[in-house]
């Protein structure tokens, strides 16, 4: 950890500042315990309780960001990476939590299951360590790492899993193919007009619903609800090949 000058922290800074600084922190790392408890589901194989706990998981990390900023927790806690602890925890909830889940369940064929995970392991390790794996324009540089999410899909989907190893491989290879993908929490460096950045935002919010009924009735399903699901995965690639080939201009 870089050690940071005495005479380059801030000398006024409340104690309730301070506090709430520390307590978004904390806030961030109870990300960890959710996904320790979703590992144990799915030992037990409570899959659904597992993607419960996941869930929670993803809520923490798309709103924690907010709340540091709404604190400036760089100049309250300075002495803490907020970025480090934030991967960290990213890279347990979006990448160990999922594989393993792969490895228990049987969504991949028999005697595959290691390798499907250790394509999603070892390809994220690549995506988490780079330098520029977040771009300027804060978008991500290539497929994200979002295991989880497709953990989800296609636990939903119930596919064969020649099927799920195979779209494990493909999304393994994006990784390194640098397309940006779109940082849905940050939709005002995704779209420019006002109506539409609040279009995706209430999209987004309809997905998580149509995302948490099918989790709620599964292994029931719904036709409109897996509709809004699979509409959700086009719109939010198609924005991404937009903005790869498009940039927003700079206002």
């Amino acid at each position: 950890m870089t050690n940071i000058p005495e005479e380059t922290i801030p000398q006024n800074i409340s104690f309730f500042r301070k506090f709430s600084a520390w307590m978004v922190h904390v806030f961030t790392a109870t990300g960890a315990v959710f996904s320790l408890l979703a590992l144990n589901e799915i030992y037990w194989w409570n899959f659904k309780l597992a993607f419960w706990y996941m869930a929670i998981a993803i809520f923490i990390d798309s709103i924690d960001g907010f709340m540091a900023r709404l604190v400036r927790i760089k100049e309250a806690v300075p002495k803490i990476d907020g970025a480090m602890l934030d991967n960290i925890i990213d890279y347990v909830n979006y990448v160990i939590v999922p594989a393993f889940f792969f490895i228990e369940s049987e969504l991949l064929p028999f005697g595959l299951r290691i390798l499907g995970a250790g394509i999603i392991a070892i390809t994220s390790s690549y995506q988490f360590s780079q330098i520029d794996a977040k771009t300027s324009d804060h978008f991500f540089k290539g497929f994200p790492s979002y295991w989880n999410i497709v953990a989800f899909y296609l636990f939903i989907w119930n596919q064969s899993p020649w099927f799920n190893l195979g779209i494990i491989i493909l999304l393994g290879i994006l990784i390194f193919v640098p397309i940006k993908y779109a940082y849905l929490s940050r939709p005002h460096f995704l779209l420019q007009n006002r109506f539409l950045k609040i279009f995706i935002l209430i999209f987004s919010f309809l997905w998580a619903f149509s995302a948490g009924f099918l989790l709620w009735i599964y292994p029931e399903t719904n036709v409109f609800f897996s509709f809004i699901t699979l509409i959700y995965i086009l719109v939010y690639f198609a924005l991404s090949l937009y903005r790869t080939f498009i940039p927003a201009k700079e206002s």
